[in-house]
């Protein structure tokens, strides 16, 4: 007993520091966010402040912009992710160079491929240069409220794209060689391959960049604020661009904790339907 009593300890000193780091910058500021999304501006309990963002525009609009952004950009995410990482794993020559190319953008903070790309997509940037050489008409990427969510998923695929493929690559080193020969000894040729094989096996590592990519997604904020700070007309705002303005900018910080909690639930809900359809497909195969 003793003996399994100084493991325990031993255990949870190396655990401490993580507990520790856990309990003040996720648990801690989590209870007061429930705490103050329910304090009244007068004190005491009080669903005020929720009754005043389900009410206000600016929130409202920012549910409907991340709604949106959300169904392009993971799909969009996943899928370029999923062609990238079947192409790494297919020994193409140069093969370390298109690696290195790919993961680039993930090692940049995205504070800096903000910048990067905000300079390029300016309308005397590199990119609306490149469409002048093309005799083509400049674009306002950011400045113009039906491009400039389409230029936000651009940007944010291009930083997010490498991370997510490195998962996925993971995944198909681990599927047996032997189940594909076995497939082309029946016949399949390479899209039946990659439906029947690739992807069933790959049922556990999508799961997880799908869960990990749609919660990232919901939590993107340094583009937004760094390049549209929301606008224009609001066509960039998302959830965490506008619980930034309510604490911020607005100094409405029992709002912003109200905005914060929604935030949380619709990202737990989400998730958990995630979870349930790959596990109900899982269980299916």
């Amino acid at each position: 007993m003793a003996s399994n009593k100084s493991r325990f300890l031993i255990a949870l000193a190396f655990l401490a520091p993580a507990l520790v780091c856990v309990f003040l910058l996720r648990l801690w500021p989590a209870a007061v966010a429930v705490h103050d999304s329910f304090q009244a501006p007068g004190g005491g309990f009080s669903f005020e402040n929720y009754s005043y963002i389900f009410t206000d525009e600016d929130f409202l609009n920012s549910l409907k912009t991340t709604a949106i952004y959300s169904i392009i950009v993971n799909p969009l995410q996943i899928a370029v992710a999923l062609a990238l990482a079947v192409l790494m794993n297919a020994g193409m020559r140069t093969i370390g160079v298109w690696r290195t190319i790919i993961l680039l953008p993930v090692a940049i903070p995205q504070s800096v491929s903000a910048v990067v790309w905000g300079v390029a997509l300016r309308p005397d940037g590199l990119v609306n240069s490149i469409l002048k050489t093309f005799g083509l008409e400049p674009l306002r990427f950011l400045t113009s409220p039906d491009q400039s969510l389409a230029s936000i998923i651009l940007i944010v695929s291009w930083i997010g794209v490498g991370y997510w493929m490195t998962f996925l690559v993971a995944g198909l080193r681990e599927i047996p060689k032997s189940l594909y020969e076995a497939v082309r000894i029946d016949g399949a040729n390479r899209w039946q391959q990659f439906w029947y094989v690739t992807l069933p096996q790959l049922r556990r590592p999508l799961t997880f960049v799908l869960v990990a990519n749609t919660v990232a997604n919901f939590l993107v904020f340094a583009p937004v604020q760094i390049l549209t700070q929301g606008g224009p007309q609001g066509s960039t705002n998302l959830i965490m661009n506008e619980i930034y303005s309510q604490a911020f900018v607005l100094s409405d910080p029992a709002s912003a904790a109200a905005s914060t909690v929604v935030l949380v639930a619709v990202t737990l809900l989400v998730v958990t339907i995630q979870f349930r359809l790959m596990s109900a497909k899982e269980d299916q195969a």
